[in-house]
Formats: C-alpha cells, structure tokens, sequence
C-alpha cells in the first residue's frame, strides 16, 4: 500500500491522445491572395520566355535569327591610272576625306611634256587646214583665169571661121590662093584646139579645187585626232593627282614618297560612311520574308548593342548560285544541305550607335515576319 502511494498516477488531462483527441501537425501559413497571383503570373512568364527562347508554339515562324550576318559597305580601292613615282602623300592612316581632296601625287613632269607636245601638233594641224583653205581660194582664183582663157579662145575660133568664110568665097573667084585658103583653115583648125585646151584646163581647175576640198576633209580628221590626243595628255596628267571620289573614312596607306607605282596598284581603301548588314538566312527561314519587315541586330564589336533596321532586299538566287565552282549534285551520293539566302537590311537613321559601325563587323540579327508588304 505504501508503494502505491508514492507513484502518482498520469495526468490524462494534459495528454490529448489519452483523452482521445486527434494528432495536428505542422501546417504552413496560408499565402494571400497577391501573392498566390503573383506566383502564377512569374511561372506563366518564365513558361512563355522558354516558349519564345526555343521558337515553340504559339511564338514558332514569327522570328527568324542568324548569326550569319556581317556589317557590308561600299569598300573602294585607290588606285593610280598612271605611272610614275609618287611626289606626296598629304593624308594619313584613317584619316576623314572628302570628295576631291588630294589623296597622293605622282610627278607629272612628263606628262606635262606630253601635253604640250600634243598642243604643238594641233596648232601644225590646224596650219594646215588653214593652208588648204588658202589652197582652194587659190585654186578657184586660178579657175577664174581659165574661163577668161575659154573665152578668148572661143573668140579666136569664131574670128577663124569669120576668116574661113571669107577666104572660101574669094578662092571662087579667085581672088585668094589656095594656099591662102588652107592657111585660113589652119587657123581655124588651132582656133577650134584653142577653145578645147581652154576648157581641158578650166577642167583640171575644177578637179583642182575639188582635191583641195576633199583632202580638206582629212585635214580636218587630223585636226580632231590631235585634239584627241591632247585630251589624252591632259587626261594622264590630270591623273597624276588621286583624288577621294567620295567622301568616307581611308584604311592604312600603303604607299610613301618615293614608290614607283603603275595602274592597279592599290594604294589606299576608301570607306563611305554608308553601311548595311547583309544577312545569310536558310532557305526555309525565308518562307514568310518580305520587303520592309523590321529587323533587329546586335553587333558583337559594339558590346552586344542592339540596332534596328528593315528588310531592304532579298537576293535573287542562293550564294551557291553565285559562287565560281558550283556543287554537281548529279553523280555519286547526295545530301540534301540547307542552301543560304542573303538578306539585305538597311539600318534604320537616328541611331547614336550605328556610326560606330564598319564593314566586316559580325552580328545577329533577328527578323519578325509578321509585317512588311510583298
């Protein structure tokens, strides 16, 4: 009884599964209402980001992107048109030029020589088509004696048959001898020779001035051709200064005082600051391209900037299509391998970033499909 005593018994009070009630475990807080919503619309995002990321539906054909894509220009080699050596240089490496600024000289002191030697042969050519006409007057002149010829002698022969009359009516009766006859009759014979040599010479006159008018024509002939040859020689010397013919931005010179050059040799590259990216799409990508749709690039130099542009043209043909050793696909195995078709995108103005662009420059560039016109 005593042992009894000194255990006391459990409190079933304080022990709920004694008394029958039910275990609760640990359950979180309840979220409200904006953060349930905000939860919801974070993983809606991040679904539709990977969604637009990987081109699946609803986003699939509505962009295209390529990273093979280059910044193009209108790259222009300088280049002498003459030969010679080079007197100066006035330009440095990237150095700004305008259209018409000197960009090198080559010494013209023989070309200089040329021009006046081809100005000496047109003043000796139009001498001598001045001489020609002096010629001709001179020859229509002597023409004009030669009818006052023509006219004497006809006035001589018609005195010899007046004399012939005469002489044959007095030989009847006697009056004159026969030998008197017959000399009247030679007279009137070197009359009639008279009036024909006279007019055997107006003719040669005649044909006289007509070769002086004709040779006239190749004088003249002579006379343009040494004009040609002068233009010629102000050509080459004008050449001898190389200009900028538009303005842009030069690369490295590649030429000093000094150097011999001759044409085609490449002095210096000239860039224009007008600048387009050419883009080489696959050919399925270009299914829904047309002209003005808008583009979007980033330039890997620029630090990953993004530029906008649009669709300005579409190549005509494949790049395999233009290249110099074409694929012959008609023998052996075939792959069929996705062609490449350039895209060409102007860049749209008022873009701070766009004059840091130079041709070469790499890019991407995405195209959205849905707009533009056909």
């Amino acid at each position: 009884m005593s042992e009894m005593s000194a255990n006391p018994a459990p409190d079933t009070a304080a022990d709920p599964q004694v008394a029958g009630t039910p275990p609760q475990g640990w359950r979180p807080p309840e979220k409200s209402r904006i953060t349930v919503i905000a939860i919801i619309t974070v993983a809606v995002l991040a679904v539709l980001a990977l969604l637009y990321a990987w081109q699946l539906p609803p986003f699939a054909g509505i962009t295209e992107a390529t990273d093979n894509a280059y910044v193009r220009g209108r790259v222009t080699i300088i280049s002498p048109q003459v030969s010679g050596y080079v007197t100066s240089v006035p330009v440095q490496d990237f150095a700004e030029v305008k259209a018409g600024q000197i960009i090198a000289t080559i010494d013209d002191r023989i070309y200089r020589a040329r021009v006046q030697q081809a100005e000496a042969n047109v003043a000796a050519q139009e001498a001598a088509l001045a001489n020609s006409a002096q010629a001709q007057r001179s020859r229509e002149t002597a023409t004009m004696s030669q009818d006052a010829g023509i006219a004497n002698a006809r006035a001589q022969l018609v005195r010899a048959q007046a004399d012939m009359k005469r002489a044959d009516a007095l030989v009847a009766d006697g009056s004159i001898s026969e030998r008197e006859r017959d000399q009247t009759r030679a007279a009137l014979t070197a009359a009639e020779a008279g009036v024909r040599q006279a007019q055997a010479g107006r003719a040669i006159g005649t044909q006289d001035v007509r070769t002086v008018i004709v040779g006239r024509e190749g004088l003249r002939a002579a006379v343009d051709a040494a004009r040609a040859q002068m233009r010629l020689a102000q050509i080459d010397l004008d050449n001898t200064v190389i200009r900028a013919p538009v303005d842009g931005q030069l690369s490295e010179i590649g030429v000093r005082n000094g150097a011999y050059v001759t044409p085609g040799t490449q002095l210096v590259f000239l860039v224009p600051h007008d600048v387009w990216v050419l883009a080489n799409f696959k050919e399925a990508q270009t299914h829904g391209m047309v002209i003005g749709q808008p583009a979007r690039f980033r330039v890997d130099a620029l630090g990953g900037a993004s530029l906008t542009g649009r669709v300005q043209n579409i190549s005509p043909a494949a790049g395999s299509e233009f290249a110099v050793l074409k694929p012959d696909n008609a023998t052996g195995n075939f792959v069929k391998v996705a062609q490449r078709i350039a895209v060409r995108i102007a860049v749209d103005p008022g873009q701070a970033e766009a004059r840091r662009l130079r041709p070469g420059m790499s890019v991407e560039v995405t195209v959205d499909t849905r707009g533009g016109k056909q």
